[in-house]
C-alpha cells in the first residue's frame, strides 16, 4: 500500500440496541420489516422502553465496514458525528479498540449521539428504527483533505445523502479523492434511500468506481424489477459493481468481466444485521490488498457469512482467521 490508510470511510457515527422480537411486535409498534426507518428522539425512547433483553454495540454501516476491515487487517480512518456524551465516548473508544483511526471532533451542544433500535425476527430480518441525532451534524468542516488523500479508497455510506451539510461533506471527500487520483466506493444503504434520491444517487455514478448495493436497493436505482435488466446496466458503466442477493450469493461485474458467487455456507442465520457492511468490509480488503474481483467478492461473502452467523453487526471472529483458513488471504 502507497498511502497511509486502505480506507477512509464516512458514515454516520451511531449506537445500536438490538433485541430479539416477532412480526406481532413489528406490526404493534407500527415498524416497517426488514428496512430503515427514520424516527424523532421521542420514537426512539418509546422503543427503545417497549424491546426486551436489548443489547448495545457501536454501529452505522459504514463504521460496521472500518470494523469489519480492522478485523481483517487493514488499515482504516473513520469520520463520523457524535456527542461528547455516554453513548459518543462508547462509539468513538469502541472504534478506537478494534484499531480503526478515529479523529472527528465531538459535539459539544445539539442533539444527543445517534442510536438505531433493531427488532431482530425469527427469520433474521433485521426492522430498523434510526433517530440519527449528532451524526446529522457532519459537516466540510469535519472532512480532511490530506486524510482522504491518504486513502486508496473512499468509502461513503448512503444513508448520509438525507443531510444537506453532510452532503456537502461527501461532495468535498468525493473533490478530494478525485484530486488524488484515488477510488471512490458508494453504497447505495437501502431501497427507500434510494427512492429519495435515485436521481442524484445515478447522476452521482460518474464519480464513483465501486458501488454496493443489494438486489432490491439495485433495482430501486435502476426502476425494473428484473435483476438481469440492473446486470445490463451496470455493465455499461465503467466502474465495479457489487451486489449482492442474500442466499443467492453476489454478483460482480465491471464491463465483460462478471463474476457469480455462491454464499458462504452458514449453519444458520441469526440476524441479518450487517451482512452488506461486512460485505463491503470484504470486498474492499481484496481490492486495496491486490485481490481480483472474483477473491475480493468471496471474501466479501466470508464477512457476510460470519456476521450473520450471530446478533450483532460487527464480527465476533477474526475474519483474518477465517479469511487465512479458506485459503483467502
Amino acid at each position: 500500500m502507497s498511502s497511509g490508510y486502505d480506507v477512509v470511510g464516512i458514515g454516520n457515527a451511531i449506537v445500536d440496541i438490538i433485541a430479539p422480537a416477532d412480526d406481532e411486535f413489528l406490526a404493534q409498534h407500527d415498524i416497517s420489516k426488514g428496512v430503515m426507518t427514520l424516527i424523532d428522539a421521542e420514537r426512539a425512547a418509546h422503543l427503545c422502553g417497549a424491546l426486551p433483553m436489548a443489547q448495545e454495540a457501536a454501529g452505522g454501516s459504514a463504521a460496521n465496514t472500518m470494523a469489519g476491515l480492522a478485523s481483517l487487517g487493514a488499515i482504516g480512518l473513520f469520520v463520523g458525528k457524535v456527542k461528547a456524551d455516554r453513548l459518543g465516548e462508547s462509539f468513538a473508544s469502541g472504534l478506537r479498540e478494534l484499531g480503526v483511526r478515529y479523529t472527528t471532533p465531538m459535539a459539544d451542544g445539539g442533539p444527543p449521539t445517534a442510536c438505531c433500535i433493531i427488532a431482530v425476527t425469527p427469520d433474521g430480518q433485521r426492522s430498523m428504527s434510526t433517530y440519527l441525532g449528532a451524526s446529522r451534524e457532519l459537516t466540510p468542516a469535519d472532512i480532511s483533505d490530506a486524510d482522504i488523500a491518504a486513502a486508496e479508497v473512499l468509502y461513503i455510506e448512503g444513508y448520509l445523502w438525507d443531510m444537506p451539510d453532510a452532503k456537502a461533506a461527501i461532495n468535498k471527500a468525493i473533490a478530494a479523492a478525485k484530486a488524488n487520483r484515488r477510488k471512490v466506493a458508494f453504497t447505495l444503504s437501502d431501497p427507500f434511500c434510494v427512492g429519495r434520491w435515485r436521481a442524484e444517487f445515478l447522476a452521482l455514478l460518474k464519480d464513483i468506481d465501486i458501488l454496493f448495493a443489494n438486489e432490491e436497493e439495485a433495482k430501486a436505482l435502476f426502476e425494473t424489477e428484473d435483476f438481469d435488466a440492473v446486470l445490463q446496466k451496470t455493465r455499461i458503466w465503467p466502474g465495479i459493481a457489487a451486489l449482492t442477493r442474500s442466499e443467492k450469493g453476489c454478483v460482480i461485474a465491471q464491463g465483460v468481466e462478471v463474476h457469480v458467487l455462491d454464499a458462504a455456507p452458514v449453519e444458520r442465520v441469526v440476524d441479518s444485521t450487517g451482512a452488506g457492511d461486512q460485505f463491503a468490509a470484504g470486498f474492499l480488503y481484496g481490492i486495496t490488498h491486490g485481490k481480483g474481483l472474483a477473491q475480493a467478492g468471496r471474501l466479501g461473502g466470508l464477512a457476510a457469512g460470519e456476521v450473520i452467523s450471530h446478533y450483532g453487526a460487527r464480527p465476533e471472529t477474526s475474519l483474518r482467521t477465517l479469511a487465512a483458513d479458506a485459503g483467502l488471504v
